[in-house]
């Protein structure tokens, strides 16, 4: 064992472990030590200490409990009393107890039997039954369960003092209580940080008077947990009155969910002048544990309830009279049918009994709601930071629809990133926007688009200024993050935004992104808690002289100067966002369930109308029921384990990347796509390249993400597959979903996504690199058996993929007669319009006519929207000037599907004829 891993306490445990160094999270570390040291148990017990075997078995048994020892102290299974006990066990040669106790702790473990029961461990216990794992009981039999979560107390206690608080929490337990709890108990604000990072199961904190600054564990990977959490030179500098108020703000800061109580020897006026962050509860100097335990209970209940889904349940039970549509209400007809039973058993009896169209017998209405689906939008808002929270049960489409209509008025100019979805581009055409398109850096290489640089964000508003237009500008339309995984700096982004035109709107199409909510890092870069965090900034007094200084200094600055500038909103800007995320894309919810989050300062006297009416347009008045339930349980589940489920979506990401990047044959073919690749220098002021080196391991690189321009989502996996010699449509369809049956979404010429979600298991991603390798094993026997002009064909088809890439084309221009002026804008409606009438097109052969005319000069204009898949994005829109690179582009195109595309037909362009006509009328 070399000195490296003597530090951190790894050794190759029956060959299976590598190195701490090699994991990236402590929790996935924790998993398989105790997989090892059940094993080691079982084979103790089967084959015995004696020999050489035996003694090399127990070493790495003790060595494994020396490796946990530090990482159990913030978990309450087993606990400190049981890890002893298991210790001693072991200490004393008793190998059929240890290997016992040993086995039914892993098992509970990695079953998460502990969660829903009382498992017992020492022989103080008495002799226990074996227990059911948790995948083999039924939905219902965990339904009855109580929740089980861990309480983080933070104080620095002796031995007789930690049982004597334990023994009074037991004590205040009833029988009636709605969850089981029980106690974590750490020394240190550290310890606490750590804490509520590492251990998922902690739903309340609790800080007592007596807790220390530092803890007492020094192990590399916990010590990453607290990296992440603080800032050490203020932590440092804190006085021991002020350890408490402390650990409550950096708890709210990281994990606002979380539940936290003071419990403080110090005076009422002293406390009620600090920041406590979201500090439910301060008890002063007493040990009432009933009431600590009481509002621990409650506070977890207000996150547990679930307000339209109660209703829905409790409205199914109902004996009811159906005298309204909907024949299926009730399922009446379905089990009255000869020839539809089948549907009535597939889905089961409850989801017929609690369908209707009634809005009353405790029900409500999704379009003017005042009871449940009103406290469940209320409960929304508080889980994601937000002023206001409306559901969709029609996807994240319409809730960009609703956005748009609601605040953009005929002739308003929007700034949009052109590679956004294309409901956005149709909402520009409904709200009658003058649109200005902004590029996102291009990815040739990979055939994919990147993300809009705040320069160039920057540069469109000043151009429009410099025409007398700003007045007119009313929003930015940004896609964070995107389908690639591309996330801004949504804090730069709207600062310097604001510091041009201190009003100005912002939509944020977060529809992969619902779940960046629940992690520290993701969550800095949400829309919600951005705007959260710049309204409290912009009130600050040193905002103030820095603006003013800022001011003065750009007083008579030319553009360049402004664009090389990092600038300052004043302090009067108007925190105005909006964000749409499709729930039911990355976290728990039926297909189109969606919502609206807004953060406007100015939506109760400006806005609030105008969004009811678009709500009201595009809003069903028949929504699915089961849609809004599964929005609101989606929301329980979020605020209660949604940081686990992150957790550990993030963790399956980084397995994949590590997987891939250090087989040999695999990195052969495939190639996992890096931050250096996929976001380019200028935008990378960290200079992190990746989360995941084969050379140098893991890159603790977070803090990048408060810093640099772009991120990368580590839960989008973009694989590189043209050393493949296959396209990316492709491997998806060919290879991947009909060969495996591994489904995916999202390709580009030579690329395929895996997106990783809350869903995703460690089997799931072993079972994908398996297929990986089978793909790869098989292409190695292939091109072993090739002749020489096979491979020279494989070879081609390579070259041509990785090397012939077509260039994307940037957005061209409008054409004259849908602009004002010599400014970017354009007047999308009309040219949509226009093109009903048929007889002001024409339709256009790629190969020939079209190459033809532009060949000679002749300016055309496409009359549809265009939208390859992939990309995904319309490359074309009604009114853009068709230029040589965008045939080009098209030209290269070998998918099947493009929206908006005759290819019997042709492309279809305005006539000579239209055009003219309209700028005539426009004089």
């Amino acid at each position: 064992m070399n000195d490296q891993q003597h530090r951190d306490g790894a050794k190759p445990i029956a060959n299976k472990l590598s190195r701490i160094g090699d994991y990236y999270s402590a929790t996935q570390l924790r998993s398989d030590r105790w997989s090892a040291l059940r094993d080691i148990a079982e084979e103790l017990s089967l084959h015995g200490v004696e020999g050489r075997r035996g003694r090399k078995r127990l070493a790495e048994a003790e060595e494994l409990f020396e490796a946990l020892a530090p990482i159990e102290t913030y978990w309450a299974f087993p606990g400190a009393t049981a890890f002893a006990y298991m210790r001693r066990l072991l200490d004393q040669g008793k190998i059929p107890d240890f290997s016992h106790t040993v086995r039914r702790a892993a098992r509970a473990l990695i079953s998460g039997a502990y969660r829903r029961r009382t498992i017992q461990l020492t022989s103080e216990d008495g002799e226990a039954e074996d227990f059911e794992d948790e995948v083999a009981l039924s939905p219902d039999a965990r339904a009855l369960g109580r929740p089980y979560f861990e309480v983080l107390i933070v104080d620095d206690l002796n031995e007789h003092q930690e049982r004597w608080l334990r023994s009074n929490l037991q004590r205040a337990r009833r029988p009636e209580d709605a969850f089981v709890y029980e106690p974590v108990i750490v020394p240190s604000l550290e310890d606490a940080l750590i804490g509520i990072l590492f251990n998922y199961n902690v739903q309340a904190v609790v800080v007592r008077p007596g807790l220390a600054l530092k803890s007492r564990n020094n192990v590399e990977i916990l010590n990453k947990y607290l990296r992440r959490a603080s800032d050490e030179e203020e932590v440092d500098a804190l006085h021991p009155d002020e350890y408490g108020a402390e650990t409550c703000r950096l708890v709210h800061r990281i994990r606002p969910e979380l539940d936290t109580y003071l419990v403080t020897d110090r005076s009422a006026e002293t406390i009620a002048a600090m920041d406590l962050g979201g500090c439910r509860r301060v008890f002063y100097n007493q040990e009432d544990f009933l009431e600590l335990h009481l509002n621990i209970l409650r506070g977890v209940n207000s996150r547990f309830k679930t307000p339209f889904f109660t209703a829905l349940k409790e409205y199914s039970k109902q004996p009811t009279g159906v005298f309204h549509a909907m024949p299926i209400s009730r399922g009446k007809s379905i089990t009255r049918s000869h020839w539809i039973q089948d549907m009535g058993a597939f889905y089961g009896p409850n989801i017929f009994l609690a369908e209707t169209s009634a809005t009353s017998g405790g029900l409500d209405s999704l379009l003017e709601p005042r009871g449940p689906i009103k406290k469940a939008q209320e409960s929304a808002a508080r889980a994601f930071g937000s002023k206001q929270t409306f559901f969709a049960t029609n996807g994240t489409s319409t809730c960009n629809k609703i956005v748009v209509q609601a605040l953009i008025r005929p002739g308003d100019i929007v700034l949009v990133d052109r590679d956004c979805h294309k409901s956005h581009h149709y909402g520009m055409v409904l709200a009658g926007a003058n649109v200005v398109y902004m590029d996102s850096y291009p990815l040739h290489q990979y055939s994919m688009y990147g993300a809009v640089p705040i320069r160039e964000i920057k540069h469109k508003l000043l151009e429009l200024k410099a025409e007398g237009k700003l007045d007119r500008v009313r929003m930015v339309l940004l896609t964070n993050c995107t389908f690639d995984g591309l996330i801004y700096n949504v804090e730069r982004v709207m600062e310097e935004c604001l510091a041009i035109k201190k009003d100005l709107v912002f939509l944020w199409d977060e529809a992969w992104f619902a779940f960046a909510r629940f992690n520290p890092a993701f969550r800095q870069r949400t829309a919600m808690a951005t705007a959260a965090n710049l309204r409290h900034a912009l009130r600050a007094p040193e905002r103030v002289h820095a603006w003013e200084a800022q001011q003065e200094k750009l007083k008579d600055a030319e553009d360049q100067e402004v664009l090389n500038t990092r600038l300052i909103a004043p302090p009067d800007a108007r925190v105005r966002v909006y964000a749409t995320q499709s729930t039911h894309k990355t976290l728990t919810s039926l297909r189109q369930g969606s919502m609206i989050h807004v953060y406007d300062q100015d939506f109760k006297g400006e806005t609030e109308q105008a969004f009811h009416e678009a709500y009201m347009t595009h809003t069903s008045t028949s929504p699915n029921y089961q849609i809004i339930a599964s929005l609101d349980v989606g929301r329980r589940q979020v605020e209660l384990e949604g940081y686990e489920f992150v957790q550990r979506q993030i963790e399956s990401a980084m397995s994949l990347r590590r997987a891939i990047g250090t087989h040999p044959l695999l990195s052969k073919y495939f190639k996992v796509l890096t931050l250096a690749d996929m976001i380019p220098d200028d935008y990378r002021e960290s200079g992190v390249e990746a989360y995941y080196d084969s050379k140098r391991g893991w890159q603790d690189s977070w803090d990048h993400w408060a810093t640099d321009e772009f991120v990368l989502d580590p839960t989008k996996v973009t694989l590189a597959v043209g050393g493949t010699g296959w396209d990316g449509d492709t491997f998806k369809t060919q290879i991947l979903m009909d060969k495996h049956g591994i489904q995916i979404n999202k390709t580009s010429r030579n690329s395929v996504l895996f997106m990783t979600n809350i869903g995703t298991t460690r089997s799931s991603i072993a079972y994908l690199i398996e297929v990986l390798v089978s793909i790869a094993k098989d292409l190695e026997d292939l091109l072993d058996d090739a002749s020489k002009m096979e491979r020279r064909s494989f070879d081609a088809r390579v070259h041509s993929l990785v090397e012939q890439v077509p260039p994307l084309p940037d957005f061209s221009r409008f054409h004259t007669a849908f602009r004002d002026g010599d400014t970017p804008e354009g007047d999308i409606r009309s040219a949509f319009f226009l093109a009903y009438d048929e007889d002001n097109c024409d339709y256009l052969d790629l190969d020939q006519a079209l190459k033809e005319k532009l060949e000679n000069g002749e300016e055309l204009v496409s009359a549809s929207f265009i939208i390859p898949y992939p990309p995904g994005f319309p490359i074309l829109v009604p009114g853009q000037v068709i230029s040589r690179e965008i045939l080009t582009f098209m030209r290269a195109l070998d998918v099947s599907e493009i929206h908006g595309y005759r290819p019997d037909l042709g492309l279809r362009v305005f006539t000579a004829e239209a055009l003219k006509r309209v700028e005539k009328e426009k004089g």
